[in-house]
């Protein structure tokens, strides 16, 4: 079992930047695939970002390559998710995951979630 809870959200300019954390229960957090994903209003969830266990593997979604990066701290139960340039279409809620398997940007193969974070990007 892992809990999972998101902090870091907020009110943001277009253009800003925030960070956002994903701190996991449990042991054997190494042995978890991490993915980040959002939800607009009115939206389906849709992927962001997934990283390996190890950390070395990285993945995109195409709308937020080159602005956003996934890194994990497998020493602190945690991953992150620093996001740059933001723009109005990023205005979200974003959720982090878990899997137990290999990387995934499906939301079905996700086991584990965070309650969400708002993220709202203005004007």
């Amino acid at each position: 079992q892992v809990q999972l809870v998101e902090s870091g959200g907020g009110l943001v300019q277009a253009g800003g930047s925030l960070r956002l954390s994903c701190a996991a229960s449990g042991r054997t957090f190494s042995g978890y695939t991490m993915g980040w994903f959002r939800q607009a209003p009115g939206k389906e969830r849709e992927f962001v970002a997934h990283i390996s266990g190890s950390g070395v593997n990285k993945y995109y979604a195409d709308s937020v390559k080159g602005r956003f990066t996934i890194s994990r701290d497998n020493a602190k139960n945690t991953a992150y998710l620093p996001m740059n340039s933001l723009n109005l279409e990023d205005t979200a809620v974003y959720y982090c995951a878990a899997r137990s398997g290999l990387a995934s940007a499906q939301v079905s193969s996700y086991n584990y979630w965070g309650q969400g974070t708002q993220v709202p990007v203005s004007s």
